[in-house]
């Protein structure tokens, strides 16, 4: 039984999370991982490189291994953890875009109208800098590259790949198309995995741009192509397998049904819908999520509010907003942890 102590424990270090995660954000943006690299690097020569007071940095680097992203083995000298070395730009699973992103003032002051959000169920966003997420980062190329280059990072696309293949048969299959696809990579794989699969990346304008220079470097042009068009008018026919990754979750109730209801118009009676996204529990256990998952996911369900004014679902909620659209919720199989996502089977609802 937890004593006074603990409680007491549990709610500051909820308070002082905030905190944690503005040295983070500190970090990524002085790229204080890079610099320090393989071995132990001098509080002085990292202060020269980030041009502030050694006795300063040195509060943040200290700080930092509070949090387990460094050592400092001697006095004034720090060396990475593996944790810390997350952090590196050149590490293959790097998350310093993502910590970037995340840390970036845009989108932390929505959390501070997070009131807001609760009553009106709507982004905070959208009040605090005048137009949705979407439109603000088509207008900021540089920010909108930040943001595309964590969402990478953060869903390891072709780990996704794998894990897919492993959990369901795509060999049955001929055509797919990957609704709100990205860059591309996700398809990309799926075809290396599968030759006989031809395959549609359906984009928005940008993002055809990016799934198309993936293409082509992966040689797939006889094999892939990149349409442009919006989702919530029209989705590309015809194929017998449809996939939507972390797509569901960016949009309220009403406009995810429309994505639905559209895959469902475009799909034969005979073809498959796979929705690979986080599935919340069906109640909230501190514990249980603390072992099971890699990220809070109640804590990332009330980010996307303030911020998109999407929203993470039960299976319960995914059934019901999928017979909405004419679709039935046949399975669904958890991902490994490091994917904190399941995949949803979904299938045409023939009596619907």
């Amino acid at each position: 039984m937890a004593t006074e102590a603990d409680a007491r424990r549990t709610v500051i270090s909820a308070i002082f999370g905030t905190l944690a995660t503005q040295a983070v954000g500190a970090a990524a943006r002085l790229e204080l991982a890079d610099r320090i690299g393989d071995g132990e690097a001098d509080t002085d020569e990292l202060a020269l490189a980030c041009g502030m007071p050694a006795e300063q940095l040195g509060r943040l680097l200290r700080a930092l291994a509070s949090l387990g992203l460094c050592a400092e083995p001697r006095p004034g000298r720090f060396a990475l953890t593996p944790a810390g070395a997350l952090l590196r730009r050149d590490t293959p699973a790097s998350l310093l875009a993502f910590a970037k992103f995340l840390t970036h003032d845009v989108f932390q002051r929505n959390w501070l109208n997070l009131e807001e959000s609760l009553s009106t169920g709507r982004p905070a966003f959208d009040t605090e800098f005048g137009e949705p997420v979407y439109d603000y980062l088509s207008d900021r190329p540089e920010l909108a590259a930040l943001f595309h280059s964590a969402m990478s990072k953060r869903h390891l696309p072709l780990e996704m790949a794998a894990a897919i293949s492993a959990a369901y048969d795509l060999g049955r299959f001929s055509t797919v198309v990957d609704v709100g696809g990205g860059d591309g990579t996700l398809l990309a794989a799926f075809l290396d995995r599968y030759p006989h699969l031809t395959g549609t990346v359906f984009e928005t304008e940008a993002g055809v741009a990016r799934a198309e220079e993936t293409i082509a470097a992966s040689g797939l042009k006889e094999r892939c192509r990149a349409v442009a068009g919006d989702f919530f008018a029209e989705v590309p026919k015809g194929a017998d397998l449809y996939l939507i990754k972390n797509v569901v979750l960016n949009w309220d109730d009403e406009r995810a049904w429309t994505i639905l209801r559209r895959v469902r118009a475009a799909m034969p009676d005979h073809g498959r819908l796979l929705i690979a996204e986080p599935v919340l529990p069906d109640t909230a256990d501190a514990d249980t999520i603390n072992h099971a998952a890699l990220e809070n996911p109640y804590l990332t369900d009330l980010h996307m509010l303030v911020t998109i004014g999407g929203r993470q679902r039960t299976r319960a909620e995914y059934t019901a907003l999928c017979a909405r659209a004419g679709l039935r919720v046949t399975e669904v199989v958890p991902l490994a942890q490091e994917l904190n996502a399941s995949l949803i089977e979904v299938v045409p609802d023939t009596v619907a």
